[in-house]
């Protein structure tokens, strides 16, 4: 009976965020409290349906640390988590068969750049050179060489937005079992591309990156590989490997896959371009959205708590008052300091507060709103997709003028309704709803909605990458550098 391990981390991190996390920031479950995760839409869950589907398969669970993206972790937050994940696996690392680590990729912790990389190498050494180990990750992630180097196998997300979380898992899974069941050697190809790409080119619905996936999904649903995907990096996690990939694992070393994937990457390459955010000047959107009729979405993917920001940018709001747009607008923010003069007053209370502008301070200057204190919270929710709950903190509804806002305490990702609907709000019965994720499902908002302007705000980040500062990650690189070239060299990783 192969006994296989399984480990989680998962966090993606803006290094534009001013704001370190904490380990306080990981959701930590230990032994079978993995098991929680039956059932949900996570690649563990998907992963265990698997496994626990073979009566000759024994799932050993160790520990799963889960954190909402935000800035670089502590160095102190670091090495606690690490050290507890790490004393975790050599507990049960006895017997081991195989390991499957569900991984996000675009970690960043001070003083250790390549997190996954470093965790991947100490459980190797932990495991032995005979144990397989297959990761599972986020299209969004940077695999490094350090971490291809240690796994056998691995899987990417082959949907954005995410959906595809738990069946990430279930490929994961049964490419270790193929692995264990058939005594497979698999061979990894990794084409490294120098470009970041962002925008709505990237939905793989409708956009040129989802045409992509698709040729990776015919290459492994047909047999020709194990696995197949195309990561793009987050490019707000300035590494020295940050780029995108294409990565191709077959059962041998293939002279037919290594020429597919050149193929895939100078595809992708010839269509950067295309791949980039398309922004509208914020002044304008608010000027057009006046003589609108809406409902209008107004995406602020600049201050993405999904994507790594501080949540606290009160870019919109400014630009929504100053610009006398006169509509029923909804937001959320993130001001501990607001949220807390809410709960101290009561609901039905005028107060005033300075919002916005709590933890970036350099983007984002305080403005001060008398408001009425409409309800209050926990702060609680559980995200429509993936089911996995969420906590902001003391949260409260305040109303100006004609703006509706949630505040939060603490960031929270906000790329679906969860936090207004939990805040008791119906995102279809205002007339502009600013939305702080770069997309969101079709059905959360762009179906019913006369218009989604994606508009150009400060943040840390921004879909307008050259803006925000790289100096860490490999140059050139398009668009940071216009003058960035392209000549694609397959690597080949066997163990």
């Amino acid at each position: 009976m192969p006994k296989i391990l399984i480990v989680e981390c998962m966090q993606e991190i803006s290094s534009f965020n001013p704001l370190p996390s904490e380990y306080e920031n990981f959701n930590v479950t230990r032994d079978n409290g993995l098991f929680v995760q039956r059932g949900l839409n996570t690649a563990i869950g998907g992963a265990l349906a698997v496994f626990e589907a073979r009566a000759n398969v024994s799932v050993v669970p160790t520990y799963g640390a889960r954190a909402g993206s935000a800035g670089l972790l502590s160095a102190r937050g670091w090495r606690r988590l690490s050290q507890e994940l790490l004393d975790a696996v050599a507990a049960r690392r006895d017997g081991i068969d195989a390991v499957y680590a569900s991984l996000h990729g675009a970690m960043g912790a001070e003083g250790e750049l390549d997190p996954e990389g470093y965790l991947l190498t100490n459980i190797r050494e932990m495991v032995g050179p005979g144990v397989p180990i297959v990761i599972s990750l986020d299209l969004h992630g940077i695999l490094t060489e350090r971490m291809v180097r240690q796994v056998d196998g691995l899987v990417i997300y082959h949907t954005y937005p995410h959906v595809d979380f738990a069946d990430t898992g279930r490929r994961a899974a049964q490419l270790l079992l193929a692995i264990l069941d058939r005594g497979l050697k698999p061979v990894i190809t990794r084409v490294v591309i120098p470009a970041l790409v962002r925008g709505d080119e990237l939905i793989t619905k409708s956009g040129c990156y989802g045409d992509l996936i698709r040729e990776a999904q015919h290459l492994e649903r047909s047999g020709a590989a194990l696995a197949a995907g195309i990561m793009i990096g987050n490019p707000f996690t300035d590494v020295p490997e940050l780029c995108s990939q294409v990565l191709l694992v077959t059962a041998r070393e293939d002279d037919v896959m290594k020429r597919e994937a050149v193929r895939l990457a100078q595809s992708f390459w010839a269509q950067r371009h295309r791949m980039q955010g398309k922004l509208i000047p914020l002044a304008r959107a608010v000027e057009q959205a006046k003589f609108m009729t809406g409902p209008l979405i107004f995406t602020d993917a600049a201050d993405a708590t999904s994507s790594g920001a501080t949540g606290d940018s009160n870019a919109v709001l400014r630009a929504l008052r100053d610009g006398g747009y006169r509509g029923r607008a909804l937001a959320q923010i993130v001001d501990p300091v607001a949220a807390a003069a809410a709960h101290e007053a009561g609901v039905g209370a005028t107060i005033t507060v300075r919002l916005g502008g709590c933890h970036d301070k350099r983007r984002f200057q305080p403005m001060e709103v008398t408001a009425t204190v409409e309800s209050l919270s926990r702060g609680r929710a559980r995200l429509e997709t993936m089911r996995i709950g969420l906590d902001a903190g003391p949260t409260a509804v305040l109303t100006f003028d004609n703006l509706t806002v949630v505040v939060m305490s603490r960031s929270v990702s906000l790329f679906d309704r969860a936090m207004y609907y939990a805040s008791g709000l119906d995102p279809k019965t205002f007339d502009l709803i600013v939305v702080k994720s770069p997309h969101t499902e079709y059905h959360m908002y762009e179906q019913w909605a006369e218009k989604n302007f994606n508009v150009d705000a400060p943040g840390a980040t921004s879909a307008n990458l050259p803006s925000l500062g790289h100096t860490v990650c490999a140059r050139p690189a398009f668009p940071l550098d216009a003058e960035a070239v392209f000549e694609p060299h397959p690597v080949v990783f066997r163990r």
